[in-house]
């Protein structure tokens, strides 16, 4: 009896030791993506994303039915985007991003409380950051996880970019339609110009697609051509950097 029992400890012991090495190494594993994730942050903040991981997945998608698939993307500086495409899509995605610290905590219990009343999830309330976060290195799938993992990117982005550098790379990597990535590639596909020619108009017709634009390509209804309108008229009030 004896025996069985020191061999039930033992085993305990053996088993107690294993379990503290996997949770070891599932902690380094943890840290070295954050490391992985905030070198390239760092690098980021001077050097432009040539791809995204957002990208990645869509042109993975597209190659799915054609091996030679590309995404129409060109990078456009700050300076050479219409001031107007700023002002709508802080207008239409996140009008305290000036001077929020990348979270905008007003927003996300409006937005919770919308959810509620609505029964299901129809508001986010993520800002630009946030947006950004999830863009450049998760996936557009919705988990606790992921939300989680695009909280403490936002707050690397935050600490170590101005707001000046989060809208230029938000505007130039976000996605605009079926492998359309980036203001540029949308202002050639819909309206056939480049991104610093936009109207007031036509900005806040590309910034009200963001949600959805894959479908929005494909079908503007007259709702959300008079959501762009309520934009437009928002724009003249919100601070761009």
């Amino acid at each position: 009896m004896y025996g069985r029992d020191g061999n039930e400890n033992k085993n305990m012991k053996t088993l107690s030791i294993w379990l503290r090495r996997i949770l070891g190494v599932l902690l380094l594993i943890v840290v070295a993506w954050h490391l992985w994730v905030l070198g390239w942050v760092l690098w980021w903040k001077w050097a432009n994303p040539g791809e995204t991981s957002f990208m990645a997945i869509r042109l993975s998608e597209l190659r799915e039915k054609d091996p030679q698939a590309q995404l129409r993307h060109q990078w456009v500086a700050y300076e050479k985007i219409s001031v107007n495409m700023k002002r709508a899509v802080v207008a239409a995605e996140d009008d305290n991003f000036v001077d929020h610290d990348g979270f905008d905590w007003d927003g996300i219990q409006k937005a919770m409380q919308k959810n509620q009343k609505k029964g299901k999830a129809v508001a986010g309330g993520s800002t630009i950051s946030q947006q950004l976060a999830k863009n450049l290195f998760l996936s557009p799938t919705r988990s606790y996880a992921r939300k989680a993992e695009e909280a403490v990117i936002t707050v690397m982005i935050e600490t170590f970019w101005d707001k000046r550098r989060i809208l230029e790379v938000y505007l130039n990597v976000v996605e605009w339609g079926n492998g359309i990535f980036g203001v540029d590639a949308a202002a050639h596909r819909y309206f056939n110009i480049g991104a610093a020619q936009l109207n007031p108009g036509q900005a806040a017709h590309l910034a009200v697609m963001l949600p959805n634009p894959r479908k929005y390509e494909v079908s503007f209804s007259p709702r959300l051509a008079a959501h762009a309108a309520r934009v437009q008229g928002r724009m003249r009030f919100v601070d761009v950097p």
